[in-house]
């Protein structure tokens, strides 16, 4: 990997096109602690460093914006309006006919979705920067502790509109520098900058543990695990299931020919997007719990059992909606129908299955038995870290677990592939060229 990127860098078209994604990392992070008009900014940081937040969603969205959000500055909404925009978009395929015709009619169509992208992120943008800062007027952010109630000191509504504009700007100038990445840069740029938000917080967290109560063997305990979750997440997310297919009659030159190819389904269709689906859905009662009377019974018992990461309750739920997802996105995303036609229409067929609806039904039998699997693999790799923290009694943990190294792993294996695929077109074109 070392030598690649050597290579890379003694490249002159990617060496500019690593340098310029470097930059708008740079551009990006520095964002990151710029506060937003009208906030108290000293009064922020010590808030955070007393308190944090006790909520899943909020910490699920100071996660993917790098901790912007409880610094409450002009990124603090990091890039999650744009991730659950482009969810919405790809689940309202299925509802939407229109959304399923511009899907299909190539790069037209995906431009049109992706403007339909961008409008739902900015609308997003306001409704979540519009709760922000109204949990942090209330001190719902921090805990609800009573000194840190006046972050905004001028609660006007003129001030208030102000910050709400400054955060969905913010926002959509993060959604520019992501595209930006994607067109001129190495890698897929929303992954890019998601990747960039989680490491500047997973190495401080980590070595938090070292720091505080954990001590050096248990330091060393958790990076081992670390490790060794990182290579069976590096291991599964590289393996496919492949799904050969036969063409009968293939133009070569100018003679036909049988020719052989292969389906490549992998053994986890979904990504992480189930493990942040299932998050989100298990923070809504403890965000909602915080507005509430914290002495009030439901309060309390949401507090204990839905809110807490090493409850047993929280941790079956978030296993068996894991489970659940796996399977309901992937049959969003893969239409088995429409790969079916496909390879009917191309004169390919699958040996020993009939094409038409018994191709369809094969894929679907093969993409069960690889959810059942994946699934299993995305709830454990979910809730390893949770039971190491608590097995091992550490009152810190990793910010949603599984989630950090699944993303960590995945974006860092795609980029690599990446740059890996343009340094060997870089190598055919100069053996061409002697």
């Amino acid at each position: 990997m070392i030598k690649g990127f050597l290579a890379a860098f003694k490249t002159p078209d990617l060496r500019k096109k690593l340098l310029f994604t470097i930059g708008m990392i740079v551009i990006y992070r520095i964002g990151s602690f710029i506060p937003t008009p009208g906030v108290n900014y000293s009064q922020v940081k010590s808030c955070v460093n007393a308190t944090g937040s006790n909520s899943d969603l909020l910490g699920l969205i100071n996660l993917f914006s790098g901790g912007s959000l409880l610094q409450l500055s002009v990124f603090a909404l990091g890039i999650m309006p744009y991730i659950t925009a482009s969810i919405i978009v790809q689940l309202l395929r299925v509802v939407i006919p229109r959304f399923e015709a511009l899907h299909k009619e190539g790069s037209a169509g995906q431009g049109k979705l992706t403007q339909y992208t961008r409008y739902v992120t900015v609308g997003l943008a306001i409704l979540q920067s519009t709760t922000i800062i109204t949990t942090a007027r209330t001190g719902a952010l921090f805990g609800n502790q009573q000194e840190c109630m006046s972050v905004i000191p001028d609660q006007s509504i003129i001030t208030l509109l102000i910050m709400i504009t400054c955060m969905t700007a913010g926002t959509s100038l993060i959604m520019w520098l992501g595209e930006l990445i994607t067109e001129n840069g190495v890698g897929n740029g929303m992954s890019i900058l998601i990747f960039a938000s989680i490491c500047s917080s997973f190495l401080p967290n980590l070595a938090s543990i070292a720091q505080g109560n954990g001590g050096i063997p248990k330091f060393i305990l958790v990076v081992v695990v670390v490790i060794a979750v990182i290579a069976v997440i590096t291991y599964v997310e590289q393996s496919q299931r492949r799904v050969t297919v036969q063409y009968a009659r293939r133009q070569i030159g100018t003679s036909q020919a049988a020719q052989s190819t292969y389906l490549p389904l992998k053994i986890n269709m979904s990504g992480v997007i189930p493990v942040i689906f299932a998050s989100s859905i298990l923070a809504v009662p403890g965000l909602i719990a915080q507005f509430g009377d914290q002495q009030a019974g439901w309060v309390q018992w949401i507090s204990a059992n839905l809110s807490r990461q090493q409850s047993p309750l929280h941790m079956v739920l978030y296993a068996l909606m894991i489970i659940f997802f796996c399977f309901f996105y992937t049959s969003i995303t893969y239409n088995t129908d429409e790969v079916a036609d496909n390879i009917k229409t191309q004169g390919g067929f699958i040996p020993g299955i009939r094409a038409g609806q018994t191709t369809s039904n094969y894929l679907k039998y093969i993409l069960n038995r690889l959810n059942t699997v994946g699934s299993i693999y995305l709830a454990i790799v979910a809730l390893i870290p949770t039971i190491l923290f608590l097995v091992a009694g550490l009152s810190q943990s990793l910010p949603f677990g599984g989630t950090t190294i699944l993303i960590i792993v995945g974006v860092g294996l795609d980029t690599v592939k990446q740059i890996n695929s343009q340094l060997q077109q870089h190598h055919y074109e100069g053996f061409l060229g002697l």
